[in-house]
């Protein structure tokens, strides 16, 4: 059984799966197009990712893609745990620069469902963290924005102080100054 339960951000769901567990480990069922039609959610997930985070603290993000490349997420942590964030960056939306978070981890069975429009990403928790993502569009790096994970404007707060990014994100602009060259 899955169950769906919106976050505070319109459209964004974290999606919970009940496992089957016996001497032998735990089953469980991540995706069900049948749930996922009933919620009116994007069902079809044309380009699969793994992502590895090597140290705890690690952040990676926040990255989306804008029309007409713009992308559904389905994530799920497969090993580790990690804490994982939505921004809503849809600037017609009650809930514009809002940013959700929620932990993740390979014993929970939990995935987040991240809506078109919606900045992304998440920090390792533990050390050899990974994610799947199912993603409903093939990445396009010319439609690729960024926020950066520090941005004030957001205001995330992380869970784990000593931070490691990508140089990529760390020199993402701010949405400040985003807006003035615009």
């Amino acid at each position: 059984m899955i169950d769906v339960v919106e976050t505070p951000l319109a459209g964004a769901y974290l999606i919970s799966a009940k496992p089957f567990e016996d001497t032998r480990g735990a089953f469980s069922r991540l995706f069900c197009r049948t749930t996922f039609q009933r919620y009116q959610l994007t069902d079809t997930f044309p380009q699969q990712n793994l992502s590895t985070c090597v140290l705890k603290g690690t952040i990676r993000g926040l990255h989306y893609q804008v029309p007409p490349a713009s992308e559904v997420k389905l994530l799920h942590c497969i090993r580790g745990a990690v804490y994982d964030v939505i921004v809503d960056m849809r600037e017609d939306s009650p809930t514009y620069l809002g940013w959700h978070g929620t932990t993740l981890s390979a014993d929970d069975f939990s995935s987040v469902y991240i809506p078109e429009g919606f900045a992304h990403g998440y920090q390792a928790l533990e050390d050899d963290s990974a994610v799947i993502y199912h993603a409903s569009a093939e990445y396009s790096p010319e439609h690729e924005r960024c926020v950066r994970f520090d941005d004030p404007t957001v205001g995330i707060v992380w869970p784990v102080a000593d931070i490691i990014a990508s140089d990529k994100d760390r020199s993402a602009p701010l949405l400040k100054q985003q807006r003035k060259t615009t």
